[in-house]
């Protein structure tokens, strides 16, 4: 490995240090729809963001629960010392891309066919912490 691809790759990962994210990708649910959840947790601290998904009757709102799980089992893993209540973490940024579609075709009146698109997305979800040593 090159000396530069060192050097910038011992930056990322101190940068990413102090990054406690998770990322869910392909998940079969359309972007609009997922979106409408996840502005509901953008900037709520974790522990309320996990009671609004969880009492949340739209489906995507489990799947977000668990990435959300899986994200803060991940600040877990980089501060085991430390304790979740004192942390302070909230959501610092969520969002939603589309991902790959599937397209399939639905027969339609007099010889047609219609185009479906079973659309996905990929959600990225960065949690930041309001205590002041990180």
């Amino acid at each position: 490995m090159g000396v530069r691809k060192k050097l910038r790759a011992d930056r990322l990962k101190e940068v990413r240090k102090n990054v406690y994210m998770a990322k869910l990708n392909g998940c079969p649910t359309s972007p609009r729809k997922m979106r409408l959840v996840a502005d509901l947790v953008r900037g709520v601290e974790v522990e309320k963001a996990l009671q609004i998904l969880k009492f949340n009757p739209k489906e995507a709102s489990i799947n977000l629960e668990k990435l959300m799980l899986s994200a803060i089992a991940n600040w877990q893993a980089k501060n085991e010392d430390e304790n979740i209540e004192d942390a302070g973490l909230f959501v610092k940024e969520i969002y939603v891309d589309s991902a790959t579609m599937l397209k399939r075709l639905r027969t339609a009146p007099q010889g047609r066919a219609h185009r479906i698109r079973k659309r996905s997305n990929h959600v990225t979800l960065i949690l930041g912490s309001n205590n002041l040593s990180n």
